[in-house]
């Protein structure tokens, strides 16, 4: 299991990669069980109201999350493309420059 994080504006996401013969999530929406490796970590959002008060770059935003939506894939490459495209894109989403996002993969027990 990989972690995979991304730092921007004070603050941090971290998703989970599963790898090949790991226990993925098995809840509805999870991608077949046959995926060699899933992806699975939060997505959000800014809003004008509601949500949850972040503080992200030294300004306080709302945020709403959706419900994670996990994506499988063949190959560990693909997987780990897929998950630094989706953190920088969620930083997007709520104004930071994703070219700002710090990535950083980490295996889970050395976390």
């Amino acid at each position: 299991m990989l972690l995979v994080e991304g730092s921007a504006g004070g603050t941090t996401l971290t998703g989970t990669l599963y790898e090949r013969g790991e226990d993925a999530p098995s809840f509805e929406g999870a991608p077949d069980e046959d995926a060699a490796y899933v992806w699975v970590c939060d997505e959000f959002y800014a809003v004008e109201s509601g949500g949850v008060t972040q503080r992200i770059g030294g300004e306080e935003l709302q945020v709403a999350f959706e419900s994670p939506m996990p994506r499988g894939f063949d190959t560990r490459e693909r997987a780990l493309e897929a998950a630094r495209e989706h953190v920088r894109t969620q930083f997007a989403r709520v104004g930071v420059d994703p070219d700002t996002v710090e990535i950083s993969v980490v295996r889970e027990y050395e976390a």
